[in-house]
């Protein structure tokens, strides 16, 4: 298959994909629903049929977020496939979203503990680098951390798409902080992300 028949190929696949999200009714699907619709998205992409979660823009993935009601998404925060792969994907899209220019001077290392996770300590981890106006996050964890914050997935899932303010789950404790408080809750505004569309 030549490169240019790839290419249409893959955004073809993203086409229907996205489609597809946009008019999912996430209201009508008890959580356990929810979370096979999405099972089942994942699946087909592993089996290789054009049908990927990695496929949704990320436009898409803020509006169904959004849709869904808590229980939705601790249902798939209690999946672990599904878990891991949405921790995966918010943390790759990180450094696509990432504003250079709102963080010229930041040089800041912020460690991810999600509560509910596969660790030995009952956590799973990740690590987020700011420094020299570039963004990196991996589960590599060598770097001291300037601040921790401990949350469950589905909390970090609304706060990542901004369907819950950072601010307010600091607030309620919702976050739990250790380190610097002031760059973390700063850390949102070095995103761009996209707003849930109108009537999404």
């Amino acid at each position: 298959m030549s490169r240019f028949s790839r290419s249409r190929s893959t955004a073809s696949e993203g086409h229907a994909v996205n489609g597809f999200a946009r008019k999912l009714d996430v209201g009508k699907l008890t959580p356990a629903q929810f979370v096979q619709v999405l099972e089942t998205l994942h699946m087909l992409g592993n089996a290789g049929a054009g049908i990927e979660l990695s496929s949704l823009t990320t436009q898409a993935l803020v509006d169904v977020v959004h849709r869904a009601s808590r229980d939705q998404l601790k249902a798939l925060a209690d999946h672990p496939e599904l878990r891991a792969v949405f921790l995966d994907e918010i943390f790759r899209r990180m450094s696509e979203h990432f504003r250079a220019d709102r963080a010229r001077h930041v040089d800041f290392v912020l460690s991810w503990r999600f509560s509910g996770g596969t660790g030995d300590d009952g956590y799973d981890r990740f690590q987020t680098v700011i420094e020299s106006g570039a963004c990196v996050s991996s589960t590599d964890l060598s770097r001291t951390a300037d601040t921790t914050l401990t949350l469950s997935v589905d909390d970090f899932i609304r706060m990542a798409t901004g369907a819950s303010a950072p601010a307010a789950m600091f607030v309620t404790g919702r976050v739990k902080v250790k380190g610097e408080y002031a760059p973390a809750v700063r850390f949102s505004s070095y995103f761009d992300i996209p707003k849930p569309s109108t009537g999404g």
